[in-house]
């Protein structure tokens, strides 16, 4: 099995030293878990008492059944490091991460989720100025190359630009293989992640409109025109948008003007998380020119690129003159 070394890893093994809460989000099937393992074998080295648990584990979630003072007594026995995977399957755990940081143990929590609103609300109410939060994102072209054989650079992005950076497609060993397992990633994440949060009968109406910000990405949206075609309100599917970028699985782009006012008046543009994901959306897994979107293709890549360097300081927008 071949590993693939993170570059955000260096900036997560800093945080050893630094008292805050670290937490790594993102959505499903980044990475999250391995980089947790990662820092766990770096506990161990450096001779660190560790707990870690995985909460999707029915073993480990039967652990935390107990009320929090029993939880918080689990946690803290003899140890240096708590490592916790999937941490929002258990209730307000950010007070129980407040409590063990505010108990001055000097004891390191690294815990990783999937966003969610919940998560969002509940990690700003409990924990400002006690956490250190990382979003985690796919891999990079240059993470992904890692695994390549092919040294052709050209024939690597082209890949990359087809199946995009989840890292659990590294090891799949066709293409077939390869789609089967975003078609599994995209229905868990319908199924499990989105499914909780919306009405059943809205379900059908959210997926339309992940076609259809799939099918526009990198051209400009109209939330109204939008909604028009899903049959849903402009509010929803404002909603509905929030939802995606707070899952980290789709990205808002604001037009960039002088004037603030005409910054809110006009169109944005719209890009989801990883081109796999989009691709499966779209049921098109052709490569390089013979696409009709490859100018969208390849405006996204900048894009995500870009997203993912930004510092908390810094923001992106796109420029257009009337002409277009």
């Amino acid at each position: 099995m071949l590993n693939i070394t993170r570059n955000i890893l260096p900036e997560l093994l800093k945080e050893f030293d630094l008292p805050q809460v670290s937490i790594l989000l993102g959505p499903r099937q980044v990475g999250k878990t391995f980089l947790l393992k990662e820092l766990a074998r770096t506990a161990k080295k450096r001779g660190l008492r560790f707990s870690y648990y995985n909460l999707e584990l029915p073993g480990d979630n039967l652990k935390f059944n107990q009320d929090m003072a029993g939880v918080y007594k689990m946690l803290t026995a003899n140890t240096d490091v708590i490592f916790i995977d999937e941490f929002h399957y258990y209730p307000n755990i950010s007070k129980l991460f407040k409590a063990i940081y505010d108990s001055n143990q000097k004891i390191k929590i690294f815990a990783s989720g999937s966003s969610s609103l919940e998560i969002h609300k509940h990690l700003k109410e409990s924990l400002a100025g006690r956490r250190l939060v990382t979003r985690i994102n796919p891999l990079t072209l240059t993470e992904y190359a890692q695994k390549n054989k092919i040294k052709n650079p050209a024939k690597i992005l082209n890949e990359y630009l087809v199946f995009g950076g989840l890292p659990g497609l590294v090891q799949a060993d066709s293409k077939e293989n390869k789609i089967r397992l975003l078609n599994e990633l995209l229905e868990t994440y319908i199924q499990k992640d989105i499914k909780s949060l919306l009405k059943e009968e809205n379900i059908r109406a959210f997926n339309n409109l992940l076609y259809l910000l799939a099918e526009r990405q990198g051209s400009l949206i109209s939330v109204h025109s939008l909604a028009n075609e899903i049959g849903l309100t402009s509010r929803t599917v404002e909603k509905y948008l929030t939802l995606l970028e707070n899952t980290y699985t789709g990205f808002s782009l604001g037009s960039y003007s002088r004037n603030i006012g005409n910054e809110l008046k006009k169109s944005r543009k719209f890009f989801l998380y990883d081109f796999g994901i989009r691709n499966t959306l779209l049921k098109d897994f052709s490569a390089g020119r013979s696409r009709k979107d490859f100018g969208a293709i390849n405006e996204s890549f900048v894009f995500l690129n870009l997203l993912w360097q930004l510092r908390p300081n810094m923001e992106l927008r796109f420029w257009r003159d009337k002409s277009g």
